[in-house]
């Protein structure tokens, strides 16, 4: 009897797959050239906008690639950081460490052109996997790593759920660690990942416990170098203004490149979470090799790139191909 009740198990969930009911989440599905023919000018379409659009704006590249990392992170990478709130139930941008995310526009934009060459194919998290990559990409003249395409969209968002799924700029080693072990990428991935802060720039309010009152007795973190502690409190004034900001690497903001690592070794690191890479053996150590060769630095980059855009994906039959990244599609 046992043997029967599995066997008829395995016969319901294999035709719920092939029915597509249900469906299996493989990032072996995805590949560079999903939409070769389908929507062979998806790629072109976006690094025309995204071109377009770095030259008015060259912190593009930050905000996009922080929005990809923020929705693969919470139910994988399906777009859903993309919706909006409906009704009562607050989507994932509405949650607290979403509130400074931007680019959206870009999204909408880029989704808006692909519709019109090629109706209800590329998911909304497809375009923003490549558009995260060009906007990066786009002082170099070329693509720094290959985006694999074939993602379909989520059909949740909630903000409830990116409790305990962000890092959040006060996380310590360990519990980094295992938020990224959770999601299937090791200590080298995270080290690989932080060095994402090479640009961009953060709010004074994220950081300026450090500054003021680290251990609630109104003193500064030792770990962070003194007289940048000092330059960082000219910028930030306690308390903090939510409008300011500063740069993650210190005069380097706009370039893409291994000089967060040396930043980090002069303990100059913005957030906690930034010095915490010191204070483990394995991560020390990644620290240290990505900061003697830029070209190590791009290679280790691509390769967990790679990996972090197919967390928990949906494929196949899975999900949707949302018309309006900001809305789910009506069901039928």
């Amino acid at each position: 009897m046992k043997i029967k009740g599995s066997y008829s198990i395995f016969i319901l969930v294999v035709s719920l797959i092939l029915f597509g009911i249900i469906d299996v989440c493989n990032a072996q599905n995805l590949s560079k050239n999903f939409y070769k023919k389908t929507c062979p000018r998806v790629e072109k379409i976006v690094k025309e906008i995204i071109q377009n659009r770095t030259r008015s704006n060259p912190t593009l590249g930050a905000k996009l690639i922080r929005m990809q990392f923020h929705d693969c992170f919470v139910r994988g990478c399906d777009g859903s950081v993309l919706v909006d709130t409906v009704n009562n139930s607050k989507a994932e941008k509405e949650a607290i460490p979403n509130l400074s995310l931007s680019g959206f526009d870009v999204i909408d934009e880029i989704k808006t052109r692909i519709e019109r060459a090629c109706p209800k194919v590329v998911s909304c998290s497809d375009v923003l996997a490549l558009a995260a990559r060009d906007a990066v990409s786009a002082p170099f003249k070329k693509s720094l790593w290959d985006a694999q395409l074939g993602r379909r969209d989520g059909r949740v968002s909630l903000a409830t759920e990116t409790s305990g799924n962000i890092p959040g700029p006060f996380t310590n080693v360990s519990s980094l660690i295992q938020l990224f072990n959770r999601k299937g990428l090791d200590v080298n991935d995270l080290v690989v990942l932080s060095g994402a802060h090479t640009i961009g720039v953060s709010r004074c309010g994220a950081f300026s416990r450090r500054l003021y009152n680290f251990t609630g007795k109104g003193d500064a973190d030792p770990s962070l170098d003194g007289a940048y502690t000092e330059t960082l409190r000219k910028k930030c004034p306690n308390p903090a203004t939510p409008t300011t900001t500063v740069e993650m690497d210190p005069q380097s903001s706009l370039s893409f490149d291994n000089h967060y690592y040396d930043i980090l070794l002069q303990n100059k690191g913005l957030f906690v979470s930034d010095a915490a890479l010191l204070t483990d053996r394995t991560s020390n150590s990644a620290v240290i090799r990505l900061r003697r060769s830029p070209s190590s630095f791009f290679s280790a980059f691509a390769k967990s790139m790679k990996k972090m855009a197919a967390i928990d994906v949906l494929t196949g039959n899975a999900g949707e191909i949302r018309q309006n990244c900001r809305v789910v599609n009506p069901l039928k």
